[in-house]
């Protein structure tokens, strides 16, 4: 039995969790600073550990119905990578819950039910309690081109 670390959140009624190899911090209470013209899912912009990184909004990503910003208390900050390539990325959550051990055959695919994000995001489904956990594969939800948007938006930035 092979077990793996996930620190889980949530997001409106759902219950997600991600592999907290992908996690690099959370944060409560950031200021979020707004840049024009940036595109529609990314929040803003904010300063973690002297690197300017966009806060992309998960609950757009998830098509989610939006909340009012101020209630979007935490940030989850992600080193990924992809095709060799490391970036970081920060995301939303409207709450952080726990950090649990899943064993990996608990882990269930999700069924087609025509759900309204996009199930490549979803790496599969637990069950805990009376509770079902989304896992989400975090370098599907956030690409490259989302850690990238700081470059692209620097002549509005300074």
């Amino acid at each position: 039995m092979e077990k793996s670390t996930f620190l889980t959140f949530v997001l409106g009624n759902e219950l997600f969790a991600v592999n907290v190899v992908n996690v690099l911090e959370v944060l409560e209470q950031q200021q979020i600073t707004r840049v024009p013209k940036a595109p529609e899912h990314i929040m803003g912009i904010i300063n973690f550990r002297g690197e300017i990184l966009p806060v992309v909004n998960t609950r757009q990503k998830f098509n989610l119905p939006s909340i009012d910003e101020e209630s979007k208390n935490f940030i989850i900050v992600y080193d990924l990578k992809k095709n060799d390539t490391n970036y970081t990325v920060s995301a939303t959550a409207d709450g952080v819950k726990d950090v649990i051990e899943i064993d990996t055959n608990e882990i269930k695919s999700v069924p087609e039910m025509g759900l309204s994000y996009d199930t490549r995001y979803i790496e599969g489904v637990i069950r805990r309690n009376d509770t079902f956990i989304l896992l989400i594969h975090p370098d599907k939800v956030f690409s490259v081109a989302d850690s990238e948007v700081t470059k692209q938006m620097e002549t509005v930035i300074q």
